[in-house]
C-alpha cells in the first residue's frame, strides 16, 4: 500500500514477478482488498462521528461508499478496463502463446488504483475538513485539487497495471482520462465545490 503511493511502479514490477512463479496476474491472496474495506469502514465510522449521523447514517454512507462506489463501480470500471484491453490493444506474437487479460486482475487493478484515490478523498479529505468547510475559495481550491490528485493517480495507476503486461500495446489510452480530471477541475474553481456536494450527498 506505501508503495502504491510513493513508487507505484514498483508494486507492478513485483506483480510481474508474481506471474512468473504462479502463473497467473491476479492475486491469489484476497487480504488488500480486505484491508481497503476496513479502511473504508474505519474512515466512514470517523466522518460519521463527526458530522453526527447516528447509526442510520453511517449503515447509509457505508452502503454508498463501499457497495456502490467500491464493489459495484469497481466491478464496472473493471469490466470495462478487461474489454478494452482484450478486444483493443492485445498484440499478436507468432513467437509465444497467446495470452488474454484476466477479468480478476482488471479488477485488482482497479483496487490498487482506489487506494490512491482513497488517499487523497478520503483520507487526506477528512484531516483537512476544518479548512474544507469553509465557503471560501481557498477551501474550494483545496477541496477540488485534492479530487483532481485523486483521479489522476487513479488513472496513472490504472495505466501502469495494464502496461506491465508485455502482451498489450498502447497502453496509454488509460491516460486520456486525465486531461478530462484536468478540465473538470479547472472548471470547478468557478464555484463547483465537489467536498461541500459529496460531504451533503454522504452525510
Amino acid at each position: 500500500m506505501l508503495y502504491l503511493l510513493v513508487s507505484p511502479k514498483r508494486v507492478y514490477r513485483n506483480i510481474y514477478y508474481h506471474k512468473q512463479t504462479k502463473n497467473q496476474w491476479a492475486r491469489d491472496d484476497p487480504a488488500f482488498i480486505i484491508l481497503q474495506i476496513l479502511g473504508i469502514v474505519v474512515m466512514t465510522i470517523a466522518y460519521s462521528v463527526v458530522y453526527g449521523v447516528g447509526m442510520n447514517g453511517f449503515a447509509r454512507a457505508i452502503l454508498q461508499l463501499l457497495v456502490v462506489n467500491y464493489f459495484l463501480a469497481g466491478m464496472v470500471l473493471a469490466t470495462l478496463t478487461w474489454v478494452v484491453a482484450n478486444r483493443f490493444l492485445r498484440h499478436q506474437n507468432v513467437h509465444a502463446a497467446d495470452q488474454q487479460v484476466e477479468w480478476m486482475y482488471a479488477f485488482d487493478v482497479h483496487c490498487n488504483s482506489f487506494f490512491s484515490f482513497f488517499a487523497f478523498a478520503y483520507v487526506l479529505q477528512f484531516f483537512f475538513l476544518p479548512a474544507l468547510m469553509k465557503t471560501s475559495w481557498i477551501s474550494l481550491f483545496l477541496g477540488n485539487t485534492l479530487f483532481a490528485l485523486a483521479g489522476a493517480a487513479y488513472a496513472f495507476i490504472t495505466y501502469l497495471g495494464f502496461h506491465a503486461m508485455p502482451f498489450l500495446h498502447h497502453q496509454e489510452i488509460f491516460l486520456y482520462t486525465i486531461p478530462f480530471v484536468a478540465l473538470t477541475y479547472l472548471i470547478s474553481l468557478f464555484g463547483f465545490n465537489i467536498s461541500h456536494r459529496l460531504i451533503d450527498y454522504y452525510f
